[in-house]
Parts: structure tokens; sequence; C-alpha cells
């Protein structure tokens, strides 16, 4: 055989990713073993301290006498046992263990110790803990995705979406079509003037478009920004067109700088009958459109989506998050900042 032909060259790259498949496998693997140890080791160290009532020096005693006995392991640093008891005691405390049961409790070995120790850090309840647990495990989440989406509270942005998918989408992509779809969306990753236009808010998301995907979530792929469509003599423009991979359809998103008007709803319905007729292939499903607003009136939109027959959403979107009063309290004001800098 020819070690340069391209039989050879195929071979050896399915080998290679055959490896590398193996590598992820393994790695999962151990990552599950490793979590199921913590998770036995947390419990007996909850049960000991109670039991003997040994106090805080336990945990500092113990991680000295396993960092002896395993000296290249980094798990057993005092802060991490630490995390490991904190970890099991959030669940169990909330009755998690045996209200979920060992189906939702092995969840938590299928995603990294990083991402749990965020989880249980950041996490008002197992509900939203959970919560999290799943959307890390369904879209792969690296860390630094979960924190953000936490920060942004995701968690909290779901179910209040008005929408009429119970009506136009045929289960289950009515209820994966609500699961997607946040209200309000967060796009602090914008830098925008108080008063802005919605063409400098199409071009700023656009600028921004890694974060604005990331916003929008898992599935989204962007086709197109303006898009053209030609509807008896006239053009129209769609302000933002994606495509998402999980409904296998086509999604218009308008912009609009103001609070919800009925007519938007009317317009967009207009825009999913066009890209339905000139986009659509006999392989995708219907359109779906979102209407981001700076703000709405949720029994306006209901009625505005009553009689709207083509699947729709429509969601609120602000920029930044305002600073809690205890921080703008503590902040200095303007005349101190400028003495400082000035060396007064």
């Amino acid at each position: 055989m020819d070690i340069q032909s391209k039989e050879y060259a195929d071979w050896l790259e399915k080998v290679k990713s055959n490896f590398q498949h193996s590598q992820i496998k393994a790695s999962v693997s151990v990552n599950v073993e490793l979590l199921r140890f913590y998770w036995k080791l947390g419990n007996e160290i909850i049960t000991y301290q109670q039991k003997q009532n040994w106090g805080s020096g336990f945990i500092k005693q113990l991680s000295n006498d396993l960092k002896k006995a395993f000296p290249k392991v980094k798990g057993f640093s005092e802060r991490n046992l630490a995390y490991i008891r904190k970890w099991v005691n959030f669940y169990t405390e909330n009755n998690f263990a045996t209200s979920c049961g060992k189906i939702e409790e092995e969840t938590l070995f299928h995603i990294p110790w990083g991402h749990n120790r965020e989880i249980i850090s950041k996490c008002k309840n197992v509900e939203e803990a959970q919560f999290y647990v799943q959307k890390t495990i369904q879209n792969n989440w690296s860390r630094n995705v979960l924190v953000h989406q936490i920060a942004s509270q995701l968690y909290t942005r779901k179910g209040s979406l008005s929408t009429n998918f119970d009506r136009t989408l045929p289960s289950p992509n009515s209820d994966l079509a609500s699961q997607i779809i946040k209200d309000p969306y967060t796009f602090d990753f914008l830098d925008l003037r108080e008063e802005f236009t919605e063409k400098q808010l199409e071009e700023s998301l656009i600028d921004n478009i890694s974060n604005f995907l990331l916003e929008l979530g898992t599935g989204f792929a962007y086709v197109g920004k303006q898009r053209r469509l030609k509807v008896g003599n006239r053009d129209f423009f769609i302000d933002l067109l994606f495509y998402h991979t999980q409904l296998h359809c086509y999604i218009v998103i308008e912009l609009k700088t103001g609070e919800f008007e009925p007519e938007y709803a009317g317009k967009l319905n207009f825009y999913l009958k066009a890209v339905d007729e000139q986009l659509k292939t006999e392989r995708d499903d219907p359109t779906i459109g979102i209407l981001l607003c700076k703000s709405k009136d949720k029994v306006v939109a209901e009625y505005a989506l009553s009689d709207i027959h083509k699947p729709m959403g429509i969601a609120a979107y602000q920029l930044t998050h305002k600073l809690p009063p205890q921080l703008e309290k503590s902040l200095p004001v303007a005349d101190a900042l400028e003495e400082l800098v000035k060396g007064k």
C-alpha cells in the first residue's frame, strides 16, 4: 500500500478521529467517577461532623492527610473539600436526592466539577441549579458560558414570553420554540447612547454577533441583515434573518426602539408569509418571528397575537443592568473622582 495515497490519508483521519472520541469518552467517564467519589465523600464529611461533633478543624486535618497520601492530586485542598461539603449540603438540605430521585442526582456527575461549583455558588435554590445543570448538558456549555448565562439571569427570563406558539406550531416544536426564546433579552455587551435608532441597534448587534448569538442561545445561525424580499412591485427588508438548527426553520427578528405597538405584529406576519413563500423549502418547518422591543405591555401583546396565524413571539430587551441601590450608594460622586484624578 502506498502510504502517500488518499486511501491511507482517509484511514489515518479516521484513526485520529476515533482516538479523539475515545479520549472524550474516557474524560467523561473519569469525571463521572470522580464526582461520584466527591458526592460520597461530602456525605461522609457531613455525617462524621454531625455524629462526632468535629469542628471546622476537621476539614483542615483531612486535607493535610489526603494531600500527604496523594501529593499529586489537586482536589484535596481545604477549600475544595469545603466546596464538596457545600455541594452535597446544597442539594440534600433541599430534599433534592429524595424528591428528584437517583436519576436527577446522576445528572450532577455529568458536568465538570468547576461547573458544579459555579452553580451552587450562584444559584438560589435547587430548581434554578437543576435548570443550569440540564442546560449545560444539553448545550455543552463551557464554564465561561455557564457563568455568563447565570449572570444574565437566564433562569428568570423563561416563561414570561408573549407568543402564539401553542396555536401555530405543532408539538413538540411549540414547546421547544417557547424554551429557546427569552424575555427580556440582555444586550449589556452593547455600547449605545441613551437615544439610538433601530439601524444603530441593528448595526451594533451585528458588530457584536458572537455575543448576540450567545444571548440568543444554542441553535441560532446568522443568515443576514436587511434581507430583501420582493412582493409584487415593492421591495421589503427584514431587519435580521436567522436559521435555527434544532427547529429547522427560518427565524425573522424585527427590532423596535420603543414600546410594542399592535401594528408591528401585522407587519411581522407579512414578513413571515413572504419568507415561507420565497425562502422556505419542503424540508423546513414554518418560519418563526420575534419582535424585539424596548418595552411591551403583556396584555396588549397577547391581544395583538390572538388573531395572528403565523408563529410569533414578542420580547423586550435591556441594554444594561442597573447597579443595585447598595452599590450606587457606595460609589464616589463625580466631584470626588475628579479631585482624586487631580491629586487633591
